[in-house]
C-alpha cells in the first residue's frame, strides 16, 4: 500500500498507459500526483488495468530499472534495481514526453507503455489519482500473455472452438473484452485517493 512522503512538487501528471501489443489498444488515461512513489504508482496501475497484484513487476525508465530489490540480481549479473519505494514520479518522469515501461507478471509479460502527456496544476476538489478515460477490459490474470489472451477471446467467441467450454468456465462463464468503465476504475482507486488526500 502507499508509503509516506516528504516535500514534493504539487504538480499533477496526465499519463497515458497503453498495454503493448494489443489491437485495438487497451489503454487508460490517468491524472496522478507527482509525489507518488513508483511503488504507489504500481498500486494505481493495478487498479486502473484491473490486475490482481499477485505477480512481480518492474519499471524501466531509460536505462534504469526500478522495483523491489532482489539479491539474486547481482548473482545473475544484472544491474542493481532502483528502489521503487523511495523514487517519486517527479524524479524520473518530470516532464512532458517522458516515457516508461511497466512490466507486470514476468511469466505473462504484460508490458505497459507510459507517457507523460501534460504537467498540470492540481484542481481544488478533484481526488487524485483519477482515471479520465480508457478503452477495453484488461486481460484476465494468468491467461498466457498476449498470445494466450487472443486465443482466449477466440475460444470464448466460438462455440465450436475445442477449448470453448473450458475457457468460458475458466473466466467465470462470461467475459466482455469491450467492457470498460471510468467510474469502476475510480471506485477501485478510491482508497488510494483517500490516502493521498490525508497526506
Amino acid at each position: 500500500m502507499p508509503t509516506k512522503r516528504g516535500w514534493v512538487p504539487n504538480d499533477i501528471y496526465q499519463l497515458k498507459v497503453t498495454l503493448r501489443y494489443t489491437r485495438p489498444p487497451i489503454w487508460r488515461r490517468l491524472l496522478v500526483p507527482a509525489g507518488l512513489t513508483l511503488a504507489d504508482f504500481h498500486d494505481v496501475l493495478q487498479e486502473a488495468m484491473g490486475w490482481d497484484n499477485s505477480h512481480l513487476h518492474e519499471f524501466r525508465i531509460g536505462p534504469k530499472r526500478f522495483g523491489k530489490s532482489d539479491p539474486r540480481d547481482r548473482l545473475m549479473g544484472l544491474d542493481p534495481i532502483g528502489n521503487e519505494r523511495t523514487t517519486h514520479l517527479f524524479m524520473v518522469l518530470g516532464k512532458v514526453g517522458a516515457k516508461a515501461t511497466y512490466t507486470y507478471d514476468f511469466g505473462d509479460s504484460w508490458e505497459h507503455a507510459i507517457v507523460v502527456e501534460k504537467v498540470l496544476p492540481p484542481e481544488p476538489g478533484v481526488p487524485y489519482p483519477v482515471c479520465l478515460g480508457g478503452k477495453l477490459h484488461g486481460p484476465p490474470e494468468d491467461c498466457g500473455g498476449i498470445p494466450g489472451y487472443y486465443n482466449l477471446l477466440e475460444a470464448i467467441r466460438d462455440p465450436n472452438h475445442p477449448e470453448h467450454e473450458e475457457l468460458l468456465d475458466w473466466v467465470g462463464g462470461e467475459f466482455d473484452p469491450e467492457e470498460f468503465s471510468v467510474d469502476d476504475v475510480n471506485c477501485r482507486l478510491a482508497p488510494i485517493q483517500r490516502w493521498w488526500a490525508k497526506t
